[in-house]
């Protein structure tokens, strides 16, 4: 008896039909399992390996599941109903079968493991989208694409039988040996090649690129199931393996990518904060201005660790930075890497998350007149040349261009201080020599 594909709706002329589902449980005690009889024939109706629903059906119960494709024997382990299993199916058809446009199942799945991202294309309505990869099915997908193996070996078969034509093996020596696996005998012109393994240095490198791609893409997935604080870990390693091989300068990229990929980018700069900053922070912020960018640019969240991150390194090195506060504080602002709210957000409230409570006390207390310059964003036209060398009075030592703070300017203007030169005095001109 067949079904509706979609069985939320009841026309009988519905023309998207599958067989109702088939299960018979086999087996006592521990070792009682459940075989899905008509897995194959289901799946063939849904456009979809016989894998997959399986699978989701052991996602979904909590249980292990056997696949014996040889054999056409898809198992769940323990004892279920067919009414249940089948109302089960319904929720994998709407999740990975119909499509979200036009609720038909004339869809196909593409699947990108480098990316870890699984696309849908609808051939009635020309819908395409990705989707959500966070059901445990996925997984599962990432890691056996619909038709990987089985389309290998099809191209695999043409590209054989059109070297068979190309060589000519329609003789009768030809014909009597396609009956073994031996590789068949080709003209004296082509020696071996045909069927060698390349042995080249540039194809031994091909290849051990390709093994370490199907390694990354075996462990990805697993990598974001592990906890958060592993992930981390993974990262902060990750980082300081280019920073010790010291590839880290034109690394901003693949940080960025290998933080997305472990789902740790809002704590990015946290990270290269402890491993990139010290004393010498000032000019290190320049240095590494675009990596930082590439996490806090638009990311309010990173930002609030980047502050964090801040705090650690003045707790370090607290002798030489507890005063350069304000100063440093400015220079993440000028770098584009803190914006205005994150920054009177932090002012406003003093935490001991990264730093002791007192410690974060004398740092606020610091940070005070670069907050209050920044809220009223004030300048002074004049002053003394003590109050241009350090509008924040912490003892640092600036050149110029100057930002100077004023209780009664308007507006933040930038002056530039040029050393008093005299003027020349005019050559004395004689008429007789013009």
């Amino acid at each position: 008896m067949s079904v509706n594909v979609n069985r939320s709706v009841s026309d009988q002329f519905y023309r998207y039909k599958m067989p109702r589902l088939i299960a018979k449980v086999e087996g006592k005690g521990n070792g009682i399992k459940t075989v899905i009889v008509n897995m194959v024939d289901v799946a063939k109706a849904l456009n979809r390996p016989p894998t997959y629903p399986t699978k989701f059906f052991g996602c979904e119960l909590g249980a292990q599941t056997q696949f014996d494709s040889k054999n056409d024997r898809y198992i769940v382990n323990g004892s279920h109903e067919a009414n249940k299993l089948q109302d089960m199916l319904d929720g994998f058809i709407r999740k990975f079968v119909l499509c979200p446009e036009c609720d038909n199942p004339e869809t196909d799945l593409h699947v990108n493991p480098k990316k870890q991202t699984i696309g849908n294309s609808c051939k009635a309505c020309g819908y395409r989208g990705m989707l959500d990869t966070r059901h445990k099915l996925c997984t599962f997908i990432l890691k056996n694409p619909p038709g990987g193996s089985a389309s290998v070996k099809k191209e695999k078969e043409k590209k054989n039988r059109k070297k068979d034509k190309e060589n000519g093996s329609g003789s009768g020596e030809a014909g009597s040996q396609e009956n073994f696996d031996a590789p068949k005998a080709v003209d004296g012109d082509d020696d071996d090649e045909d069927w060698a393994e390349e042995t080249t240095e540039e194809a031994q490198r091909r290849r051990m690129e390709e093994i370490s791609d199907h390694a990354k893409n075996l462990t990805l997935s697993e990598d974001l199931e592990k906890p958060l604080e592993e992930r981390v870990n993974l990262f902060y390693n990750f980082v300081k393996h280019k920073k010790d091989s010291r590839t880290i300068d034109a690394a901003d990229k693949e940080i960025l990518a290998e933080a997305e990929r472990l789902d740790v980018k809002a704590m990015g700069p946290l990270i290269l904060s402890e491993l990139l900053f010290s004393v010498n922070i000032r000019d290190q912020i320049k240095k590494y201005k675009r990596h930082f960018l590439r996490f806090c640019h638009n990311n309010k969240k990173a930002q609030k660790y980047l502050l964090g991150g801040f705090e650690c390194v003045v707790k370090l090195h607290q002798v030489q930075l507890l005063a350069r506060v304000p100063i440093i504080l400015k220079d993440l602002y000028d770098a584009d890497l803190l914006e205005e709210d994150v920054i009177f957000a932090w002012a406003e409230k003093v935490s001991k998350k990264y730093v002791s409570k007192e410690l974060a006390k004398e740092i606020h207390a610091k940070a005070a007149p670069f907050v209050k310059w920044l809220k009223e964003a004030e300048e002074e036209s004049g002053g003394s040349e003590e109050e241009k060398s350090n509008p924040f009075g912490c003892g640092c030592r600036l050149t110029g261009p100057w930002v100077v703070y004023s209780s009664s300017a308007r507006e933040l203007r930038v002056e530039t201080v040029k050393p008093d030169t005299p003027e020349k005095e005019e050559d004395d001109i004689d008429i007789d020599a013009i």
